[in-house]
Order: C-alpha cells, then structure tokens, then sequence
C-alpha cells in the first residue's frame, strides 16, 4: 500500500471519527453551548481533512468550495469551543456569528479559485487566510491558560492542556506548511507526500483523543456544564465509583467562608485556601466540586460575595450606602465585575434589585437575615 492509499484510509478515519463526535454531542447535549461549538469544529475539521487530500479540488471542482467554507472559518469556531469549554459563563454573541459568516465566505471564494480552469490570483486572500489560524490558536491557548486556576472539574484539567496544545499546533504547522507554498521538485513531492501522511496520523491522533474525552466523562465530573437538565425518568443508576467527601472538610470550608468570610479577602487563590485548611489542593478542588457542586473557584466565591451584596441590599439600614462599597465589601474587585455576576445570578441590576427588595420592608428584613446568618 502507497503512501497516498495509507493518506486515504487515515483520513476516511478522521472524518467518520469527528462526524460520529459531532451527531453524539448534539445528541447528548443539545442545549449545551460547548457541545454545539464542538460539533460544528469536529465537522469544520472533518471539512479540513477532506479539503487537504491531494487532488480533492480537480475531483471535486465547485462542490469543494463548502468544505473551504468549514474549514476555514474553522479555527476560530475551536478558540470558540476552547472559550465555551472552559468558561461555563462564556456565551457566544451576535458579532461571533458574523465573523464566522465573513471567515467562511472568504473561504468559499478561495475554494472557487482553486478549482481547475479558474484564474489562481487571489495569494493575497490566501495569506490572509493561512494566518488567521495562527490568531485564534494563540488565543485558544490563551484563553485555556487563563481560566486553568479556577477549573475545578479534573477531567477537564487534564483534557484543556491536550486540546489547546495539540490543536494549536497542528493550527501553526498547517499554516507555516501552507507558507511554504507548493511542491515543483520530485523530492519536495515526495517530501509533501510524507508531510500529508503525518498530517492525516496527526489529525486522526487529536480526534481519537478528543473524542475519548468528551464522551467518556459523566456524573459530577461531566466537561460540559447544561444549566437546564432534563428530568430522568426514572431515578439513575448509582455510579460505579462513588466519590467520598469527608463531611468534617465540607463543614470546615463551610466555617472558613461563613464565619470567617474568606471570600472578602482580595486575590484569594484556591491554593491560599487549601493551606489555611491545611488540606491538599488538589483535594480542595475535589471537595468544591464533587461536594458543593461548584465548577469553578471563582464561581464558588462570587457565591458567597452575592449572598453578602443581596443581604446588604435588602437591609433597610443600609439604603444610603453606595452599591460600590458594598461590592467592595463583599470581596469584589470593581463595580463592573460586581454587576455583571450580579445581573448573571438575579437577572436585575442591583439598583434595581435594592428598589424591589426595600419595596416590601418585611420580606427584606428576613430575606437578609436569613442569608447573611445561615444555619
């Protein structure tokens, strides 16, 4: 078997191992914005693969200039994916949608061009779009660097530095290969022959992987985080593994963020807390997650400082003290942050949300008595 047939059957693997991901993670999370940014980049890189098959462009003519399209604009898709990933309040917005539409348009129009009988005159275009991939990968892993301290959720750890590391890089050697511009030489063919080879193990190599992860992972441990789960049946089955959190621990952190007020402390890591508790980090993180139910450190905070903000809101004795101090209080850094993880928790300003509660002073005296002394 030649090195084109072996090129062949590795990227009939890849594009069946990334449509299987795709129609699975539509299938099983359909609300999930991560879910359906993975499967529109698992079917973009299905698209890839098949756009750089030697000699798909004389083959297909017109028809391949859609699968430009997808994989063109398929690099910022996976900066998406890493952004929803690893952020459960990421949300994608209007203007990410049309730079999808101008990335796959543009793609379009360069695969037209590359169809046989069609004048080749638009390197400047394809310069642009060779590099382009080179951005959104450095902001993927950037992206996936940033948000790495707060992750609580393991498997997600361990996938984040896979998926960025290994995608981005094969986003930069396709790009610098790209630049190198065609083969003219016997040796520089065969040279290319090899290149594609290694280039379909690779992508086949990324896929399998990706796809073990996110398909594998369930319970508490779950990557992508549905805010609005079905409800089962029947009640479900009990996990093979269950996680043991010990209670005292849980009561401990209980007691380190209620009464002592930890969270108030500015740039808390949860390294800091861990030694404060004299517990192992990784163990922290566990409990976190596993026991509260938390996602994210940050997160785990701002619960804890909202609980705070909303009780000194609806407290009547506080109606003359600006919302700045009192987020300032409660551990936020700024005003900006503080509205909006207060507008993402209430749906309401806190101006707003302090008119409404001072509106019935009798609910507000016991709605802020109950939040800032809990059982």
């Amino acid at each position: 078997m030649n090195a084109a047939a072996i090129d062949l059957f590795l990227r009939g693997g890849v594009v069946s191992l990334l449509v299987l991901l795709a129609g699975r993670l539509l299938a099983e999370y359909p609300r999930v914005n991560a879910a359906r940014l993975g499967a529109l980049f698992a079917m973009g890189s299905a698209a890839y693969t098949l756009c750089t098959l030697a000699g798909v462009h004389a083959w297909a003519g017109v028809g391949a200039a859609p699968l430009m399209g997808l994989a063109t604009a398929n690099s910022f898709i996976f900066w998406l994916f890493a952004c929803s990933l690893f952020d459960d309040a990421f949300r994608p917005r209007a203007w990410h949608g049309l730079v999808w539409l101008a990335l796959a348009a543009t793609g379009i129009t360069q695969g037209l061009v590359l169809v046989p009988g069609h004048h080749a005159a638009a390197r400047p275009l394809g310069l642009v779009l060779d590099l382009q991939p080179l951005l959104w990968a450095g902001l993927a892993a950037w992206q996936s660097v940033a948000t790495a301290a707060a992750d609580l959720v393991e498997p997600r750890r361990r996938l984040r530095l896979f998926i960025v590391a290994a995608a981005a890089l094969h986003s930069i050697v396709t790009a610098l290969a790209t630049l190198a511009g065609p083969s003219s030489t016997g040796r520089e063919q065969a040279a290319g022959a090899s290149g594609n080879l290694l280039d379909a193990a690779g992508l086949l190599t990324i896929a399998g992987v990706i796809a073990w992860s996110l398909l594998r992972v369930g319970g508490g441990q779950a990557l992508f985080h549905d805010p609005c789960p079905p409800v089962p049946a029947a009640p479900p089955a009990p996990e093979s593994e269950p996680t043991a959190v010990d209670p005292i621990w849980v009561t401990a952190l209980e007691r380190a963020m209620r009464l002592d007020r930890a969270y108030r402390r500015d740039g808390l890591t949860i390294g800091q807390l861990a030694v404060e508790l004299g517990l192992p980090e990784y163990r922290l993180r566990r409990l976190i997650n596993q026991g509260l139910g938390h996602r994210n450190f940050n997160a785990f905070l701002n619960h804890y400082r909202l609980a705070e903000a909303k009780a000194a809101l609806a407290d009547p004795a506080q109606a003359e003290v600006p919302i700045l101090t009192i987020a300032l209080d409660a551990g936020f850094g700024s005003l900006g942050p503080f509205n909006r993880a207060f507008k993402a928790d209430t749906g309401l300003t806190p101006g707003d949300y302090r008119r409404q509660a001072l509106a019935e002073p009798s609910k507000s005296v016991a709605t802020a008595s109950r939040i800032s002394n809990p059982a």
